[in-house]
């Protein structure tokens, strides 16, 4: 758990690898039901394009129809859900049906102003889909250094062209973080009552940040 922009993906996906178990995020899943122009993307995308949460009805049947993959047998981490009481309960009847159980809910705290520098320089390619900021992990190629594609940023995975995802905007950001303190936020103590909770402080960078996790895990580097 996490506000956007606390790193909590980039994070779920070093553990995912560390660990050997699938990285189960549900923003890109619904990302790439809006980019095959499916019923539930095209539901979606009025949602996620405004900065608000998508209906649970919506993300509860994808997030069961997931972990039913042979993948998760040996574990998963979920990413993005739940993010209400009503997911969290609804996962927990799902786990009862699959007969798995929770082992800890992480929750990466960091304030709004670093989510805003976070988020507003953030860039992804939309060829392959790599992520990119302007600070923390500029392209090789930028608009600043004057780059071969004509003064455009592009990824140096496969050239592709970067942009700026719309819900990255500030007035985007600032509204997806208001969404996320009303709808989210009394999960912390729904998981600190079950004893599973652990808090990360997700300022400076992601090795550090990293560090922090794997401690508090209880997993060596």
């Amino acid at each position: 758990m996490g506000p956007p922009g606390s790193g909590k993906g980039t994070q779920a996906l070093k553990l995912s690898e560390r660990l050997v178990i699938p990285h189960i995020a549900l923003g890109d899943i619904l990302r790439e039901e809006v980019a095959g122009g499916t019923e539930i993307g095209k539901q979606a995308e009025k949602f996620m394009s405004a900065g608000k949460l998508v209906p649970d009805e919506l993300t509860i049947d994808i997030v069961r129809e997931r972990l039913k993959k042979s993948d998760c047998r040996d574990g998963f981490i979920l990413d993005g859900f739940p993010r209400n009481s009503n997911q969290a309960k609804n996962l927990e009847k799902i786990f009862l049906e699959l007969k798995v159980g929770l082992d800890r809910a992480v929750y990466f705290s960091i304030p709004l102003p670093d989510v805003v520098k976070r988020l507003s320089e953030r860039r992804s390619c939309k060829r392959c889909g790599a992520v990119y900021h302007l600070t923390f992990h500029p392209p090789k190629k930028s608009a600043k250094g004057g780059s071969a594609s004509g003064g455009k940023d592009v990824c140096d995975r496969c050239g592709g062209e970067l942009y700026q995802r719309h819900d990255d905007e500030e007035s985007i950001i600032k509204t997806r973080f208001s969404v996320y303190g009303d709808e989210t936020k009394p999960l912390i103590k729904h998981f600190e009552e079950k004893g599973v909770l652990l808090e990360i402080d997700a300022a400076g960078g992601v090795e550090e940040i990293y560090s922090r996790l794997l401690s508090s895990l209880g997993i060596s580097k």
